[in-house]
């Protein structure tokens, strides 16, 4: 499970449906109709966020609303709309650990989508970004290069 920390619009087709997919069973995780994933540590942010189902409701619009201006059809109805005062952390690390990241997933699947990703990187509008390190949640994976 990869819920990303950027923004939605970064991601190709394959990225955004995967997210869409994984957040959906984020929120049944949250919600507590699932057995599995539990302790996933993709998860650990939205836990320890003041109201989890709130935030990933949220999360799930954001996703929404990038697929629905790209001409996708996402189902409105699996995600109950809200507004959002506060906003989860997320260091600056982690947002250039997760470009870096997904450019090699990108460069592998749609080496076209590279130009689209942007120097500048935005969050996902439920995160703001504070300087910091690589979040302890995530699982770095050093891949040896063929």
């Amino acid at each position: 499970m990869r819920l990303w920390s950027i923004h939605p619009k970064y991601l190709d087709k394959i990225g955004l449906v995967a997210l869409w997919r994984e957040a959906l069973l984020a929120k049944k995780v949250l919600e507590g109709r699932t057995k599995g994933y539990k302790n996933h540590p993709q998860l650990i942010r939205f836990k320890k966020s003041v109201n989890p189902i709130k935030f990933i409701n949220r999360y799930l619009e954001e996703i929404y609303n990038e697929a629905k201006n790209r001409g996708y059809n996402f189902d409105p109805t699996k995600f109950k709309k809200n507004k959002l005062c506060k906003k989860i952390s997320i260091t600056t690390e982690q947002l250039n650990y997760e470009m870096n990241h997904l450019f090699k997933k990108i460069k592998k699947r749609a080496p076209r989508e590279l130009q689209k990703i942007e120097k500048k990187i935005l969050t996902n509008p439920i995160f703001k970004s504070v300087k910091g390190k690589i979040e302890d949640w995530e699982k770095i994976y050093a891949r040896k290069s063929k």
